[in-house]
């Protein structure tokens, strides 16, 4: 009898232990990956001062909308970027043009559409730059950039223009 108990006791103490290392491994990389997430937006944050330009280079831009932290004159912005089904190249800010006030107007992606973190409504990446108002990424239409064939180039002046719809972004989230 005293076998038996010995036994479970050690079984019982053999599998607390594995839990303990497993839920102390999962945490640990949980925080690495947080650390590394938070480390890649703020490396990639390109600081635009007068005179210069927002560059995008045209080769990286996928069907998969990428992200282009930028920061001028202390604010931070995000410019997105898609190639629509049609072969054409999208720019919009990463603001939601109704909820940009709330400090979760700001898309991320999900299949084919990218979802307003405050709303939900979700907004075809087909239909980024097409359309001006409602619930939807304010766009950076032709006349506010330049295109070549290797790069699109949005202007400072344009960027510090557009800060007042970045005041509240992402504050406290």
């Amino acid at each position: 009898m005293i076998k038996i108990i010995n036994k479970k006791i050690r079984l019982l103490l053999s599998v607390t232990l594995m839990v303990i290392v497993i839920v102390g491994l999962a945490g640990c990389n949980r925080k690495e990956n947080q650390a590394e997430s938070t480390s890649k937006s703020s490396v990639n944050t390109e600081v635009v001062s007068s005179g210069e330009e927002l560059v995008i280079p045209i080769d990286e831009v996928s069907d998969q909308v990428s992200f282009y932290p930028v920061e001028v004159d202390g604010v931070d912005l995000e410019v997105i970027a898609v190639k629509a089904s049609d072969g054409t190249i999208r720019t919009a800010f990463n603001t939601c043009q109704i909820c940009y006030s709330s400090g979760r107007g700001y898309y991320e992606q999900s299949g084919d559409a990218l979802i307003c973190q405050n709303c939900g409504n979700q907004f075809a990446t087909d239909q980024v730059e097409l359309e001006s108002g409602g619930c939807n990424p304010w766009p950076i239409f032709d006349e506010k950039k330049t295109v070549d064939d290797d790069n699109i180039s949005i202007s400072y002046d344009f960027l510090k223009e557009s800060t007042g719809i970045f005041e509240n972004w992402k504050v406290g989230y």
